[in-house]
């Protein structure tokens, strides 16, 4: 009672008695208070609350103040009937579980609703919790765990300072928290701890830019019970408390209490009014109007137990308790505080206002409601807060960690060990210095990443292999367990992002093309038989078909004599011509297909692969959607963030010469498969072949034709008759003409092997025979 807590508490109850009934002067009950000192011991706590139950017989106890005193005496107002109205914030003590135990102050819990959205506002994905190591710090863990989890924040560890350590001991356990790379804590303490720790944390140099620092509830709202040395070992810090909205009774309020205040504790100039006190005054006015329902017809006396007792036995049970408390466990009515709620023995929360202390001074920076969540001004629709000063006296918004000085700091990054797509990854061990060497197109796509972040950040690379080193150690999802279980700090390598893959891993943006593609065979058309439709132009056009039908003609000149194919009436030796130029399109015989019919794989795949075989595949139009190559951290991973943005940075300014670098082939297959043949001039060279061809072959038949048949050139006959003898000589079957110049003649051909072949009987030859000479073009 001697603490300010008490002081205050003390001269709100009796204010509350005293305004309620002087405004219910007809009232027929009346609220006699009967005052105790705790002494802030635990076993004092109970000893007191028993003799006011025991000797005093009191209908209901306000009290005690802090939840390890409260953990005792509620269960002996349960035992003994009696409500325990107490302002105990920590959550292991339930209403829910205590009929008789009802709550005048918020629990702990519900603060940690804007405590885990203004950490998510920030983006900080690790965290400290410190926390005092009593009934009312070891209260909050269970909950604030499970709302770290929701939110994806790691809570990296936990420092557990009891109230009587020393100042050299929370030293030391400050330094240990510095060596870690986290750099967001939250404090739950009381008043009492938190002044030391906070100076001693100004001491390690805790409270330099880059630290950010949190405190909850009841410290934020006991701040001013502490020393200005105290408050500014705190600059930079931030809070979360319970808003009372102002109103003009709230202000006269604090005017005659400050009066009242002076009138009993003249010596007293530090102690000031808070929302304990507030929330005081209203639960005495609740109890006030909860005690006149239930009237002055209940007898106040305990019943006493008989037979053998305890001492605990031998206080009784009171008969007025089990009649008051369904009127004090749900009260609503309009108080100081605003609403005041109190909903099955516990004091509803609705507004909470967040603070940042600013040398001396609190300095309000927002609100958080459940409708609205975090905001500048109260009601307000749109997100955000005003100004903060970080310890430090900085105004950049701290990253939430830092990189820290020890060894320890290296990134361990885990590399896929392949043997085949190497372009993309190939970690390799140098036979003399055994230096792991590692290349590929990821690697250098993540250093470039790590110079692009704002900060330094040393790694190294370490291949997924065997203890001995000679083959991989399991397959791309084993490394990726082996991320989630802290083998390594970060994979880098040609891994997909999937979705079962994200259950256990974070994947920063992707950094490759997205989406399964298919290859198949290319068929180049420039080999193509058809080549032949795909230029349109009228002079190539003419051109081709003067050479088909040239070219024909040189084909029937040949074959006239020779083949009977090629005779018969003038009409049918005319359809020959054309028939023969357009067979040898007809039917071309198909050239073999390279191995496989299709490929189907990932886009970064294919496109390597076609910038090997870009002559002899090529990729379909569909694609499939896919999220593509991505970096893996572990869940919650706080360099995550920064990763992800400087990964859009190098896809926006240095990817294309990344690529280039290790895929310039398949840029110039692309230009390849896109060629496109639209000129007549890609036929010149065939048009001169064919022309010289079928030239040459007419020419040597002509000379050939005019020396076999020398004797009529040589005649005396006229010119005329010459032509239509050579031409009916021409038109002549040679079988025939051979009978009729030599009709004995034994016939004789080539065999295969080019020796002469002798019939066996006339016509007839002993073994497979060859023309002795059959030019054709095409």
């Amino acid at each position: 009672m001697d603490s300010g807590v008490g002081k205050m508490s003390n001269t709100c109850i009796a204010m509350a008695i005293h305004d309620f009934y002087e405004k219910h002067n007809d009232s027929t009950t009346e609220i006699r208070p009967h005052f105790r000192d705790s002494k802030q011991d635990n076993v004092h706590a109970a000893s007191v609350a028993i003799d006011l139950m025991k000797n005093v017989q009191v209908s209901a106890i306000l009290g005690p103040m802090t939840s390890s005193q409260a953990d005792f005496v509620i269960d002996i107002g349960k035992k003994t009937k009696v409500p325990v109205i107490s302002p105990a914030t920590s959550p292991s003590l339930s209403p829910n579980d205590n009929p008789y135990f009802i709550r005048s102050a918020h629990s702990s819990n519900p603060q940690l609703k804007p405590l885990a959205e203004l950490i998510e506002y920030f983006n900080w994905r690790e965290v400290v919790l410190v926390y005092e190591d009593d009934e009312y710090g070891r209260g909050l863990v269970p909950c604030f765990c499970e709302t770290m989890l929701d939110i994806s924040t790691k809570i990296m560890y936990q420092a557990v300072i009891h109230h009587s350590a020393s100042d050299d001991w929370i030293l030391g356990e400050l330094y240990k928290l510095k060596t870690m790379q986290t750099r967001v804590f939250v404090v739950h303490a009381l008043t009492a701890l938190a002044s030391r720790f906070f100076k001693k944390v100004d001491e390690a140099g805790m409270m330099e830019e880059g630290y950010v620092w949190i405190i909850t509830e009841v410290l934020t709202s006991r701040l001013h019970s502490l020393d200005h040395a105290d408050l500014d070992s705190m600059h930079g810090v931030l809070g979360v408390k319970s808003y009372i909205p102002r109103s003009n009774e709230l202000i006269e309020f604090k005017r005659r209490w400050k009066r009242e205040f002076r009138a009993r504790y003249p010596d007293d100039d530090e102690t000031e009014l808070d929302m304990f006190g507030i929330w005081w005054y209203d639960v005495v006015s609740g109890l006030a109007m909860a005690l006149e329902k239930v009237g002055n017809e209940i007898n106040t006396a305990f019943r006493r137990n008989r037979g053998p007792i305890t001492d605990l036995d031998a206080i009784g049970t009171s008969e007025m308790g089990p009649r008051l408390v369904p009127w004090i466990r749900n009260l609503t009515f309009k108080g100081l505080s605003g609403d005041f709620h109190i909903v099955d023995g516990q004091l509803e929360s609705s507004v909470y206002q967040i603070v940042n202390i600013i040398g001396t001074q609190e300095n309000p920076i927002g609100f958080w409601t459940h409708e609205n969540g975090i905001s500048k001004k109260l009601n307000h629709h749109k997100t955000g807060l005003r100004a903060i000063t970080w310890p430090g006296d900085g105004h950049v918004i701290p990253k939430g960690w830092e990189t820290p000085t020890s060894h320890k700091n290296v990134l361990k990054v885990g590399v896929p060990a392949k043997s085949s797509f190497v372009q993309f990854v190939d970690a390799k061990t140098d036979p003399e210095t055994q230096q792991v060497i590692v290349t590929g197109f990821c690697v250098d796509v993540f250093n470039a990443v790590v110079s692009a972040l704002p900060y330094a950040v040393k790694h190294e690379f370490i291949p997924f292999v065997t203890p001995d080193g000679t083959r991989p150690a399991g397959s791309y999802t084993d490394l990726i367990q082996n991320l989630s279980i802290g083998i390594f700090d970060a994979v880098v390598g040609d891994v997909t992002i999937l979705a079962d893959r994200w259950d256990y891993v974070d994947f920063t943006f992707p950094y490759t093309e997205a989406g399964i593609s298919m290859i198949v065979p290319f068929v180049d058309e420039r080999k193509s038989s058809w080549i032949f439709v795909r230029p349109l132009e009228k002079e190539l056009w003419i051109t081709t078909g003067a050479f088909f039908i040239y070219t024909g003609l040189v084909v029937w000149v040949l074959e006239h004599r020779v083949n009977k194919e090629f005779r018969g009436a003038r009409c049918q030796q005319v359809g020959i011509i054309f028939w023969f130029s357009f067979s040898t399109l007809v039917y071309a015989h198909t050239i073999p297909r390279a191995g496989v019919s299709a490929i189907m794989d990932e886009l970064p795949y294919i496109r390597l692969f076609l910038a090997t075989y870009c002559n002899k595949y090529t990729m379909t139009n569909f694609t499939y959607k896919t999220a593509g190559f991505g970096f893996a951290f572990p869940k919650g991973s706080p360099r995550l963030h920064d990763v992800s943005k400087a990964v859009l940075q190098v896809t926006e300014e240095r990817m294309m010469n990344i690529t280039n670098q290790w895929f310039v082939e398949a840029a110039s297959c692309d230009q390849q498969n896109g060629a496109k043949v639209n000129s007549g001039d890609s036929f010149k060279g065939l048009f001169l072949i064919a022309g010289l061809s079928s030239t040459s072959a007419i020419l040597i038949f002509v000379f050939m034709f005019l020396y076999q048949n020398r004797e009529i050139l040589a005649s005396r006959d006229s010119v005329s008759r010459k032509l239509a003898i050579m031409a009916k000589t021409f038109d002549m079957f040679k079988d025939d003409e051979s009978r009729k110049t030599n009709p004995e003649a034994t016939v004789e051909e080539f065999s295969n092997d080019g020796s002469p072949g002798i019939l066996d009987e006339p016509g007839i030859p002993a073994h497979d025979t060859i023309q002795v000479l059959e030019i054709t073009t095409s």
